[in-house]
């Protein structure tokens, strides 16, 4: 019987090939990194209240990822996150004037909102009543902080792929982290679905303003999400996520025991190193214990699940450079070495204007020298003519 050998043909170039040089083409920096150099500055926001370094550290943020993100559709969220950071300032103000303290003859008088009588078993918080410049500058800055770190957590998820932090996951987490990577990719794809929706509304001459649009694309926009969950839903059904494995019901009790063991650990330590009147065994030692039944229980979870690799990220000097700049901004903000630590959390009760440390200022502007470490992303090409 004759052989018949296909042969596949050339591929048609869709556009010109790009001039590299002889250089290779710039990469992505490995996920971990970003999400280690944005936790890392979370950490030393927590260390401060001045609103001129939280002013900076947000300055510093904007500047990274203005200059570091791609053009994926999850790069797209840091708007929102800002967004986010604007409302949690908005309630923590209010909620201040709301529930106001008082005003003392020092300080300086805004308004008044019409006083609430509470019962006596409400002692202690009064509803309404004078509230004073110093009480709403003293929210608004302790919203501020909160804000930063919400930035923090925003800036990593537009810088780092959620798809590739997937590999470095242990093996009992890669299940949770699928679960994380879909509820983070949501709403990309939400603001996608609604642009896409707005331009064929456009080419059909079809209102794209005011309330009569909301139902014509509201409508579409949800028929297509639910289509997208039932492919994503069928897919994962596919691919045995859910599945028990060959673990027996003993070896998932210990591991839930470990796990929680571990948990539990993690957090009196992390009470332990924040509270300083707490218990020495409370600190680090917990923190270690904690750490090593997490481990454990990783190990123990993870063999279970099999995975590969086809091409795993590279841990080279630009993943070094970015992640030991946010790790060295927390440290210099936990030394308290060169500066006073007063300043990182000014008064104002009387109202003064805050100073500018020298050495945490250095210490975040280091941070945002991530911009310059991390590799340039990948040029957003147009297609040529066939």
């Amino acid at each position: 019987m004759a052989r018949t050998t296909l042969t596949a043909a050339p591929a048609t170039p869709v556009g010109p090939a790009p001039d590299t040089g002889g250089r290779r083409l710039p990469r992505t920096l490995h996920p971990v990194a970003w999400w280690v150099w944005a936790l890392s500055l979370a950490t030393a926001v927590s260390r401060t209240n001045n609103p001129l370094l939280l002013f900076l550290v947000l300055a510093v943020l904007g500047y990274v990822v203005t200059a570091r993100r791609t053009e994926a559709p999850w790069a797209r969220g840091f708007t929102y996150y800002l967004y986010l950071a604007l409302t949690v300032v908005a309630i923590r103000v209010v909620f201040r004037a709301v529930f106001a303290t008082g005003v003392t003859p020092h300080d300086h008088f805004l308004f008044s909102l019409p006083h609430i009588p509470t019962p006596d078993w409400y002692a202690g918080i009064q509803l309404g009543g004078p509230v004073s410049l110093e009480a709403l500058l003293s929210a608004a800055t302790d919203g501020l902080r909160l804000a930063c770190m919400l930035c923090c957590i925003g800036a990593a998820n537009t810088l780092a792929n959620p798809k590739r932090a997937l590999r470095v996951l242990p093996g009992a987490l890669h299940e949770l982290g699928v679960a994380v990577t879909v509820a983070i990719s949501v709403a990309p794809q939400l603001v996608q679905s609604v642009q896409r929706v707005s331009r064929a509304r456009k080419l059909r001459t079809g209102r794209t303003k005011g309330a009569k649009a909301l139902r014509g694309i509201a409508v579409p926009v949800l028929e297509d999400a639910l289509e997208r969950s039932l492919r994503l839903a069928a897919a994962m059904d596919s691919r045995g996520y859910g599945r028990a494995g060959t673990a027996t019901r003993r070896s998932r009790r210990i591991t839930g025991a470990l796990m929680l063991l571990g948990m539990c650990g993690l957090c009196a330590g992390a009470y332990g190193l924040l509270d300083a009147s707490a218990p020495a065994f409370l600190g680090l030692p917990a923190m270690g214990v904690g750490a090593a039944l997490c481990g454990a229980g990783l190990r123990l979870g993870g063999r279970r699940v099999t995975r590969t690799a086809y091409r795993p990220d590279p841990w080279r000097l630009p993943e070094w450079a970015v992640a030991g700049s946010g790790v060295l901004s927390a440290v210099l903000l936990f030394a308290n070495l060169g500066y006073d630590p007063a300043q990182l959390n000014p008064t104002y009760y009387p109202l003064t204007w805050p100073e500018l440390p020298l050495v945490p200022t250095a210490a975040i502007l280091l941070a945002g020298t991530a911009a310059f470490a991390a590799p340039p992303p990948h040029p957003h090409r147009k297609a040529g003519p066939a």
